[in-house]
């Protein structure tokens, strides 16, 4: 359920960074890779824009795997702390209307989102992609025909509806508030945030 609120919020957040930038996400790389190509072909300024958004997830997984790494047994936490100052700053640089780049923070915070589960070096749950999540659903779908677990897709399901729940009421949102529907991601974020740090079920990574 954790891991579902926060691929609502991974949907919530690339929506309006979609709809800031005109085109482009900042939580699903395999769709700005393809601009990127299509940015290179085209001899276009839209491959240094996903050249841009790209770079920062991949930064935000650095940051977001050092800064667990150095919190230890408060990783979780300390993560979620990071995402949401990041999704603040993005709210300020928009204030200030610093236009394009008030959406790499929110790239630094999606990658450094993809780490709360880590463990390991490895990702064990990627919270803001979802065909590796499709392609599994699809496996325990298959395995439960065949007499496996029943209920073994469910989670794969819960992980995908959340990231649509979220891209769906972040579209609402921002057709109201436009960019400042952020503020709603960042609230939500808080709450996750406390509940991670009061809770004792929190593992070392």
């Amino acid at each position: 359920m954790l891991a579902a609120c926060f691929s609502a919020v991974a949907g919530y957040v690339d929506v309006v960074g979609f709809l800031m930038t005109g085109g482009y996400f900042v939580s699903f790389m395999s769709g700005n890779s393809t601009r990127l190509g299509i940015g290179l072909a085209g001899g276009g300024s839209s491959a240094g824009v996903a050249a841009g958004l790209i770079l920062a997830f991949v930064l935000g997984v650095v940051i977001g795997a050092s800064v667990g790494r150095m919190a230890g047994a408060h990783k979780q936490p300390a993560i979620l702390g990071l995402v949401t100052a990041l999704l603040c700053l993005a709210v300020l640089m928009h204030g200030l209307s610093l236009g394009l780049p008030a959406v790499i923070p929110l790239a630094l915070a999606m990658g450094a989102q993809n780490t709360v589960f880590a463990e390991n070096g490895e990702v064990r749950v990627g919270l803001t992609y979802m065909t590796g999540t499709l392609v599994k659903l699809g496996k325990r779908v298959t395995a439960s025909l065949w007499g496996g677990d029943p209920f073994g897709w469910f989670p794969y399901l819960l992980l995908w509806a959340g990231l649509l729940g979220g891209a769906v009421v972040g579209a609402l949102t921002f057709a109201r508030f436009g960019p400042n529907a952020l503020i709603a991601a960042i609230a939500v974020m808080l709450v996750l945030t406390l509940i991670s740090a009061t809770s004792h079920r929190v593992k070392p990574g």
